[in-house]
């Protein structure tokens, strides 16, 4: 069973960070891409980042480029998003995915890429 499972959301003010993580279980984690996406309420899912297998191809959508960081550490099944500089814009629900696409890739920020989903977490940016 593949399990990729959020956490690290939460209430914060703007301005705030956040780090999220996503671990996995059922995969050969080092084998995927891993991207993250968010969804606010009435709005289509939104690419946010996404890093390859061994870190070398990073990509971010304009929105959040220069504020988050999306790293991995493949020795623990795991890949985080550092969100700085946090505004109510990016109030969502931020999920991980997985992917078996190609380093290079131009794909990386379209949904039907992606393999595996985990159930997203919360992350609320109000004052």
């Amino acid at each position: 069973q593949v399990y990729l499972v959020e956490s690290g959301g939460g209430l914060v003010k703007p301005g705030d960070s956040l780090r999220l993580s996503c671990a996995a279980s059922g995969i050969t984690f080092e084998g995927y891409a891993m991207g993250w996406f968010r969804q606010a309420p009435g709005k289509e899912r939104e690419f946010v980042a996404a890093i390859t297998r061994r870190s070398l191809n990073i990509y971010y959508a304009d929105s959040v480029k220069g504020r988050f960081t999306v790293s991995r550490d493949n020795a623990k099944n795991t890949v985080y998003l550092q969100m700085n500089g946090l505004e109510p814009e990016d109030t969502a629900v931020y999920s991980c995915a997985a992917t078996l696409a190609v380093d290079d890739s131009d794909w990386y920020h379209r949904v039907p890429v992606y393999k595996y989903w985990g159930q997203g977490t919360q992350v609320t940016v109000s004052s």
